[in-house]
């Protein structure tokens, strides 16, 4: 009997981890499919006639990133368009014959001004083939506007709108709030302009950064207004007119009457307009082609030789020591190293997206390119939205820095933050604290505030590191340390500001960076080799999930902002006391 009931157990034991290892491997082949269908997605047979497709919807990222398998699987996330591909596919369709115009679809995307001003440009190139670009949107935002605004034709929905607001800045004071749960947070910094730890000091923004603020929102807002008044035939001093009065709230009639759009219609009739332009009959389809599918189908300016290569390697996101996610210090340095012993490489381009972060991880990046420039190889950067505080410390030391107008950089300086709980925890929770010390200094917690001593000698850590950072600018800008004093203390620069001042070379896109070393290099021909190179494929992200962890990995990006939130204040409390980073800052 009781051998009987073992192997009845033993049995369904058996059964059941059957069951899960068939269950394990049909989900395995499901999502095997879902890629596959992905990656013949991508591709596309360019026929003559066709359209380059740019819709736009989601966030505007530098590269293509790995698709969530499990949004895959759910039918969930937020779309994302890369940058790059869009940049390679306008420009090298322009001069392809079977490209016959570009329909810019717009259902409102996200993204940094400065990569918005990289599409101004790629449109421009792309308009001096004398193809016709022809932009359709139910309703324009401010930043889809930007680009689109340099259509041949414009069209609206008769009942859309289209947004031109200006530009602002909101930040948010946490000080009073902390005040209230009895969290103190223990400041030291170099810079008077160093905002970045305002909204835990203060209650409201100091004349300093309302100054800063004020001078880079100007300028660029200056170069966008520019930008759309030439290409709709007006004045700068016009546009302001329509921010002013909130034209989003005009009767649409507005648009046309102003050359703000060409014509109201619904999306019908501009696809019959697209199938006349394209000669095709009305009971045909389009043949659309979108700048993946492109990208993917047709060989690139950038693909022309197999023999002089230039490295393109992606900074972005915050500087930190450790983690998986942005610019992890120990990784990218890796990522140099690999750089610096592969001599099929003949130069390197860096493109920076980034507010800074960790002082002492953006200390080692910037050795580590040093020792790639010790190479005799150029070394370039190109910047992006932001290449701010630990940002730019690690552009400072190239032979060329490229930024566009639009850029937020500079802020050069340093701040540590301590968080003191003790008067959440005593006065509110009720939980005191005893201590036995060996030392006068043993005890440095979050419970208890920290003593003169502890914050003179931190003060003395942030001015040895400030001194640092103004050093290595002053090497890389061939400026005296005075010189860079002078525009550093924390101030944050746009890039037309920047260029005045030294900070950087040239304005120009990643492209432009990328054709000057190419130049440089006497290279007619050449082939663009992206870093750190992407895991796209089913197994290399089913491998990056045993590496990140599975929990993270499993999270559908529907809920990436709460975990982002989570991610957030678990950074707050890990990240290492001296920083080079610029405030959080939303520009709308």
């Amino acid at each position: 009997m009781l051998k009987k009931f073992f192997i009845v157990i033993m049995g369904s034991l058996t059964a059941i981890w059957i069951s899960v290892g068939l269950m394990f491997v049909l989900f395995l082949m499901f999502i095997g499919v879902v890629a596959a269908m992905g990656d013949a997605e991508a591709q596309v047979d360019v026929k003559k006639h066709s359209i380059l497709h740019v819709k736009l919807s989601g966030e505007i990222v530098e590269r293509p990133v790995a698709v969530n398998i499990w949004d895959e699987v759910y039918g969930m996330g937020t779309p994302t368009v890369a940058l790059s591909e869009l940049n390679d596919a306008i420009r090298t369709s322009a001069n392809d014959d079977k490209i016959e115009c570009m329909f810019l679809d717009l259902e409102g995307s996200v993204g940094g001004i400065a990569m918005r001003t990289d599409l101004v440009d790629a449109i421009r190139e792309f308009k001096k083939s004398g193809k016709k670009v022809i932009a359709y949107a139910d309703s324009y935002s401010q930043g889809d506007y930007y680009f689109a605004s340099l259509a041949d034709e414009i069209y609206v929905n008769p009942v859309g709108s289209v947004d031109i607001h200006g530009l602002s800045s909101q930040l948010l004071f946490f000080k009073d709030a902390m005040d209230k749960l009895g969290v103190k947070m223990q400041i030291v910094k170099v810079g008077t302009y160093k905002s970045a730890v305002e909204p835990f000091m203060l209650s409201e923004i100091s004349e300093a950064n309302r100054e800063q603020t004020s001078l880079f929102l100007n300028n660029i807002w200056g170069n966008m207004t520019s930008t759309i008044a030439e290409a709709r035939g007006t004045t700068a001093a016009t546009v302001n007119q329509w921010a002013d009065s909130l034209i989003m709230c005009a009767d649409p009639s507005f648009y046309v009457d102003n050359n703000i759009a060409t014509s109201l219609e619904y999306r019908t009739d501009v696809i019959k307009k697209l199938k006349k332009l394209t000669g095709k009959d009305e009971d045909e389809s389009l043949s659309l082609v979108t700048p993946k599918q492109y990208c993917a189908s047709t060989t690139l300016e950038h693909q022309k030789s197999s023999k002089n290569k230039i490295a393109v390697l992606y900074a972005v996101g915050e500087i930190t020591d450790n983690g998986t996610q942005g610019i992890v210090g120990s990784r990218m340095v890796d990522e140099i190293e690999k750089l610096i012993d592969d001599e099929d490489n003949a130069g390197l381009v860096l493109r920076v997206n980034s507010p800074g972060g960790s002082a002492f991880a953006s200390e080692q990046i910037w050795e580590a390119l040093q020792r790639y420039k010790a190479t005799e190889r150029p070394f370039y950067v190109s910047m992006s939205d932001y290449a701010a505080s630990g940002g730019y410390y690690i552009s400072c030391g190239a032979d060329t820095i490229f930024a566009q107008p639009t850029t937020i950089t500079g802020s050069i300086g340093i701040y540590g933050m301590i968080p003191c709980v003790e008067g959440l925890m005593t006065n509110h929770l009720g939980v005191t604290t005893s201590i036995v010390e060996t030392n006068p200094n043993a005890t440095l917690s979050f419970m208890t505030p920290l003593n003169n001593e502890q914050l003179a000698k931190l003060q003395q850590n942030v001015n040895r590191g400030y001194e640092t950072f103004v050093g290595r600018c002053a090497e890389g800008r061939k400026m005296s340390v005075d010189q860079i004093k002078a525009i550093a203390e924390g101030r944050v620069w746009d890039g037309s500001e920047a260029l005045k001042l030294g900070l950087v070379d040239r304005m120009g896109n990643l492209n432009d960076a990328v054709q000057a070393m190419a130049d440089a290099l006497g290279f007619e021909k050449y082939e663009v080799i992206a870093y750190p190179k992407l895991k796209l494929s089913f197994w290399e992200q089913i491998e990056e999930m045993q590496r990140e962890g599975m929990i993270k990995a499993m999270i559908p990006s529907s809920m990436s902002d709460e975990y982002r939130m989570y991610e957030n204040v678990k950074a707050l409390t890990e990240q290492p006391t001296v920083q080079a980073r610029m405030e959080y800052m939303t520009v709308k």
